[in-house]
């Protein structure tokens, strides 16, 4: 997704991957050229070391809402771009929306993934989805996928107990980007590094996930520099062992304190009590970005997610907190009592700036 200046870029982080014990490599056709670069290295690394190539495990993504023939086509085109006769796997890249799901269970969506199945084109088919979790769940007892991909991060782990049941059904769990949209967390703020001494914050939120049994982190490199915490957490005597020491699950306790010391009473604890809110106000999103920005130092991670609302469709919330009209509906139904009208203009004065550009979009 990121390693798209040139096809050498792309090749060097493939490299770096694959010294790091790394063999699944997700991508996507709307990465801009990201898929044809990969096709470039791969083709590189079969001439170079076949055996290696074959153990490689290969995902792409389609969007839905194309039909069937379109779909196949863009099938094709991906087989073509990699450079391979087959994917590993295939996801519905952005499962975000009540009707993506009716795309993808009872329209061509779900005549697409059948046939590609059928036609050996493709291993098994998921989804990725930046949706509700009752879409989510939706999605997971409907019987057709065999691994998701979700927002599973040490700073937001409500979507944990749906992939603690993925998991238990035999599903693969992936974890978007906990580095990045996990709080930027390869670039901490010295609060947050304070907290986690003397580990680093991405290192305890990657232990964290595995901890949890999550089979997949997405790492998003852009420089094989990237992958150099990868490769040093790739060693015997860690996964032979607990991904959590005492040491770190005591970091992980001093972290959480922390946070709940400088938050106080006003730290919401995300329980979606308060929804839903007759302005449609995300109200437990918003005040999760408050908490990371008071109780953690994580201004900036924060700002950049606050002033995307809006901006980015359906992958992303569409209503920000200066929506809130006071009408004290979330009130009565909050169980720590918080002034959720009064936090939500604070987030809004804290977090709201000029919006900056997307990676994609």
């Amino acid at each position: 997704m990121r390693a798209t200046g040139s096809p050498q870029q792309m090749a060097a982080v493939l490299a770096a991957a694959l010294e790091a014990g790394i063999w699944h490599i997700e991508t996507a056709p709307a990465y801009g050229p990201a898929e044809g670069y990969l096709g470039q290295a791969l083709r590189g690394l079969e001439t170079q070391w076949p055996e290696r190539h074959r153990q490689l495990v290969l995902t792409s993504k389609l969007l839905p809402g194309c039909s069937l023939e379109e779909g196949q086509r863009q099938l094709r085109q991906i087989l073509e771009r990699l450079g391979v006769p087959r994917l590993h796997n295939l996801a519905i890249h952005g499962l975000n929306l009540p009707e993506h799901w009716h795309w993808a269970s009872a329209g061509p969506g779900g005549e697409l993934l059948r046939w590609a199945v059928g036609e050996g084109l493709v291993g098994q088919v998921g989804f990725s989805s930046h949706g509700s979790n009752e879409l989510i769940e939706r999605a997971l007892a409907g019987g057709q996928f065999h691994f998701c991909s979700l927002h599973l991060h040490l700073f937001d782990q409500t979507r944990l107990p749906l992939a603690r049941a993925a998991l238990a059904e035999g599903l693969g769990v992936l974890a978007i980007s906990p580095a990045d949209k996990g709080g930027r967390l390869y670039d901490p703020p010295p609060q947050l590094l304070a907290d986690c001494a003397p580990f680093h914050p991405l290192e305890l939120a990657y232990r964290f996930l595995l901890d949890q049994g999550i089979s997949t982190l997405s790492l998003g490199a852009a420089q094989p520099s990237d992958l150099a915490l990868a490769q040093a957490m790739a060693g015997p005597e860690t996964t032979d062992g607990p991904w959590l020491s005492p040491q770190q699950q005591q970091a992980l306790e001093r972290l959480a304190s922390a946070g709940q010391g400088r938050l106080g009473l006003e730290r919401c604890g995300q329980c979606r009590a308060c929804l839903p809110c007759p302005n449609a106000v995300p109200i437990p999103e918003l005040l999760r970005l408050r908490n990371l920005a008071v109780g953690h130092g994580l201004q900036a991670f924060a700002e950049e997610r606050y002033n995307l609302i809006g901006r980015a469709g359906h992958w992303w919330e569409t209503v920000d907190a200066s929506a809130c009209n006071r009408c004290g509906d979330c009130l009565p139904r909050c169980p720590l009592q918080l002034p959720i009208p009064e936090l939500l203009a604070d987030t809004h004065r804290r977090l709201a700036a000029p919006p900056r550009r997307r990676l994609w979009g």
